[in-house]
């Protein structure tokens, strides 16, 4: 107690402090002296150190260095504000550096013993921990959580590890090139919270005992910004950041972005190809505007005009915009508002740039409005197929304001209600079996390197996959010498009949993908081939060598079998035919089979036809000689329902819509001997990217054909012969056909018109027709060649025409989208009559109510095709009455 009054007396004339500071700094060493337990002979020893500490002018430490030694901890701990995790050097000190004074009795143990010093104070109680500016308050209460402090106005999508690096770089550039420190002038209200060397100038003379030198400390080090860093005490606010700071910050952070020597630097207006879009018009951005990661050297970040989505192209992708005669796609700017939308913005921005001003006609009403913005367009349009002028591409150069990275740039808004009403279209949705097939390929490079070991004959190619190089192979591949696995099965069952506007296959034929593909020169193929299978199996350097070829005939069509490691099998078509037609995943029970009816007791048949269409079944019942009885039909397109009316004078008895059906209709038409009809294939296609699927849009109409398909099967006991036919699209989903097939109990054939026709046409099949599985054969009077359905005076260029659907340009043909026929020394395109003999209808059958020559071709591309009715519905003809 006696030494506690000493150290009290010392404190009070080295201080100067008030009576009541003295008496609570008293009791709280008092209280710390009464936790110890240690010993007595450390009792003393810590009040001794007290004593000495203070009476020398310690005043930093505010606790004994003999205590605190005793407990095996690091004199310089009280600086971190009550954290015992930091090291000694790592004390957050002041902007302004400060003399300090310290006496050890063993500074080469402290030195030693400084980076284990936080775990040792870890491990005491918390009766040892202090508070306080300098460590003169100690207090049995936890230490609080460290304050996290955020900079304001650091972008959001800064992920913590960046922010690091990027303050680390910063505070160090601004360490080299700050000014010599000036001492601030503390007032005397601080003077208690932050001790300065002025305050240990006034206390030293008041000290009898002479000092005693003191070692140099280590200056402190860079203090870790990670709150959870193990290090940190507490995260010191940020002093204030200037302009010129933040722009340190930014430039540090974005040096050297798009400096491969390359070109397309930040705010080029550019044009840019993906895959199943024409050439779009976009802005090189920076990674920064995105919210996501770097692009990899080659790669550019894209803002789309039009729709404001971001994209990685490859710089081989990209065109610069004053290249607009060469990528402008007048086909797509007349059908895509989106299209129309991109290009008003891109030239609404390069005419700001480069100093064009057009005239603009402000309008109350909306169409007004969408005619002035028509007619504004044209002209820019114009302006832009010149060349720019007067400025060409020079004045399309991004000013200052916009190379910045950080600048967003938004083009000015499109005011058509159809493009405004748009909605961005769902991802297509990819199955789970793909994803191992894409990780192989990136991780592990299987593929380049079993292809490697099939050069050196050291591996067998038919105990790899070609398409993605696995050793879990299923099955041969159906074109060429090698196998396949599950994965790539699925992939090709949804890609080999998937064609683009311009009527090429949409993926590569051997992997069914690749990011730049090889189209075939022969105008009746229709084949692509990636370039990084061309490389990989033929050779390297073939891919550039079939471009420098016009016309380059593909792998299929060419006259040569074996091209390097890519070898064609001499069977392939009749194994592409076996490939779609044992490609079941499910297993049921064949279909009940019905025994031929005698000739005496057979009956006319009763269909009911749901999406009947164009009546394609009853024509060819008729074809057939097969009489019906009743024609039963679901049609909601009018042009469809005249058409049926006219062509068989009202013998068709349509009842609307194929959800008002209900049970009691079917009992009052039927019975019925044949269920036929095919949903709308618009959310089924795998063509379309903002397809639905099966459960929702027009999907669900399949459900519609289930139902009633169920309401008309005989009862039990009935044994009389009841058939039905179920038809769709072949590039729809796996998971899609599965389904269906799931729901139908019978597994799809596959059947492709070009056999029968003069077009292709592949689609599938389900039902239990007698004999699906048959090969299709054609009939003497099948028109199998274009010649053959054209009219006189007029030239086939193509002996197959690709699959005609509802849109106009699917009757042009090859990549450089020829028409099909030759008249008068010019191109043309196909009449209404000859298409329908594509089709195998008669002529003029859709030739009613002035219907135009694009609705009669909506008409026919949604049909079926009369040859593969007539093939299924043949042997119909051992059941039902014939005329």
């Amino acid at each position: 107690m006696i030494t506690c009054v000493k150290t009290f007396f010392c404190l009070c004339n080295i201080h100067s402090l008030s009576l009541s500071l003295s008496l609570s700094l008293c009791f709280s060493l008092f209280l710390s002296l009464l936790l110890q337990v240690d010993s007595c002979e450390s009792l003393k020893e810590g009040v001794v150190g007290v004593k000495e500490a203070e009476c020398n002018g310690e005043n930093e430490n505010g606790v004994t260095q003999g205590a605190v030694q005793g407990r095996h901890s690091s004199p310089d701990s009280s600086h971190q504000n009550g954290s015992e995790k930091g090291d000694g050097n790592e004390n957050s000190a002041p902007s302004t550096p400060r003399k300090k004074r310290r006496k050890l009795e063993r500074p080469e143990k402290h030195v030693e013993e400084d980076g284990s010093s936080s775990d040792a104070s870890r491990g005491e109680g918390d009766s040892g921990r202090m508070r306080g500016c300098k460590g003169s308050d100690i207090s049995l209460r936890r230490r609080p959580v460290p304050r996290i402090t955020y900079q304001a106005g650091e972008p959001y999508h800064i992920s913590k590890r960046e922010m690091e690096e990027m303050l680390a770089r910063c505070r160090k550039d601004e360490e080299e090139q700050k000014a010599p420190p000036v001492e601030p002038v503390m007032s005397s209200n601080s003077m208690a919270d932050q001790p300065g060397e002025d305050a240990q100038k006034e206390e030293q003379p008041a000290i009898s005992v002479p000092p005693t030198p003191t070692p140099q400390t280590p200056p402190p080090q860079q203090q870790h910004t990670d709150p959870a860093s193990p290090t940190v005490a507490t995260t010191p606010d940020p002093a204030p950041v200037t302009c010129s700071n933040k722009s340190l910050r930014r430039s540090c952070e974005m040096e050297q972005e798009y400096e491969d020597g390359r070109g397309f630097g930040i705010g080029v207006l550019v044009w840019g190809k993906l895959r199943g879009f024409s050439w779009w018009p976009g802005r090189i951005v920076s990674w920064w505007i995105t919210g996501r990661s770097r692009a990899a050297e080659g790669t550019r970040w894209v803002m789309w005009f039009g729709d404001g989505k971001f994209s990685v192209v490859c710089v081989e992708k990209l065109l610069p915009l004053s290249s607009f005669s060469t990528a402008f796609h007048q086909p797509t700017y007349s059908k895509q508002p989106m299209y129309r939308r991109a290009i008003f913005e891109v030239l609404q921005t390069a005419s700001t740039r480069a100093g064009k001003l057009f005239p603009v006609c402000v309008s109350n009403d909306d169409s007004d409005s969408r005619k002035n913005i028509e007619l504004l367009t044209r002209e820019m349009i114009e302006w832009a197929s010149a060349g720019f002028l007067p400025t060409g591409a020079k004045g399309l150069e991004p000013p200052p304001a916009e190379r910045s990275p950080y600048t967003e740039v938004y083009p000015e808004m499109w005011v058509e209600p159809e493009a405004a009403a748009y909605t961005a279209p769902k991802k297509p949705r990819k199955s789970s079996i793909e994803k191992p097939k894409i990780k192989e390929i990136i991780d592990e490079g299987t593929r380049e390197r079993l292809v490697y070991e099939v050069r050196q004959k050291c591996r067998n190619i038919e105990d790899m996959c070609i398409s993605c190089g696995s050793l879990n192979v299923s099955l041969e591949h159906p074109l060429f010498i090698g196998a396949m696995c599950q994965s790539c099965k699925n992939c090709f069952l949804e890609c080999a009949y998937q064609y683009d506007d311009d009527g090429y296959q949409s993926y590569c034929t051997i992997c069914c993908g690749g990011r730049e593909v090889l189209m075939c020169g022969n105008n009746n193929c229709c084949r692509c081939f990636c370039v990084e299978c061309v490389d990989l199996l033929v050779g390297t350097g073939s891919a550039q060598a079939a471009i420098r070829e016009d016309p380059w005939n593909c792998y299929m069509c060419g006259s040569k079998n074996v091209f390097g490691l890519l070898r064609r099998r001499d069977d392939w078509t009749s194994r592409l035919q076996l490939f779609f037609a044992n490609n079941h995943d499910q297993d049921f029970e064949p279909p009940k089979l019905y025994t031929p009816v005698a000739p005496e007791k057979r009956q006319p048949i009763r269909v009911l036809s749901l999406f009947d269409g164009i009546a394609t079944g009853l024509l060819v019942l008729k074809d057939l000689g097969i009489q019906v009885e009743r024609y039963v039909a679901s049609e909601v397109c009018e042009d469809s329902v005249t058409v049926g009316m006219v062509r068989h004078q009202g013998r068709i008895i349509y009842v609307g819509d194929v959800r008002n059906v209900t049970r009691k209709h079917i009992q009052e038409w039927g019975p019925f001997d044949l269920v036929i009809g095919g949903s709308p294939c618009n959310d089924l296609s795998i063509v379309n990217p903002a397809r639905k699927g099966l459960f929702e849009g027009t999907g669900r109409l399949f459900f519609e054909f289930y139902r009633l398909l169920h309401e008309a099967r005989p009862k039990e006991g009935d044994d009389r012969p009841f058939f039905w036919l179920f038809e769709n699209v072949v590039a729809m989903g796996v998971s899609d056909k599965r389904d269906i097939s799931r729901f139908l109990e019978c597994n799809p054939v596959m059947i492709d018109a070009k056999e029968v026709s003069a077009a292709h046409r592949a689609r599938y099949f389900w039902g239990n027709l007698p004999g699906m599985n048959r090969p299709l054969s054609a009939m003497a009077n099948d028109r199998l060649d274009l010649q053959d359905c054209l009219e006189h005076g007029r030239t086939a260029k193509f002996d197959k025409l690709r699959t005609i659907t509802t849109r106009s340009n699917s009757i042009k043909q090859g990549k450089d989208q020829h028409f099909p026929v030759y008249m008068n020394n010019k191109e043309d395109i196909l009449w209404c009559t000859e298409m329908e003999r594509v089709f195998g209808f008669p002529v003029h059958y859709t030739d009613v109510s002035n219907m135009s020559r694009l609705a009669r071709q909506r008409l026919l591309g949604r049909s079926w095709s009369v040859p593969v009715i007539r093939h299924l519905f043949a042997p119909l003809k051992e059941y039902f009455a014939c005329l």
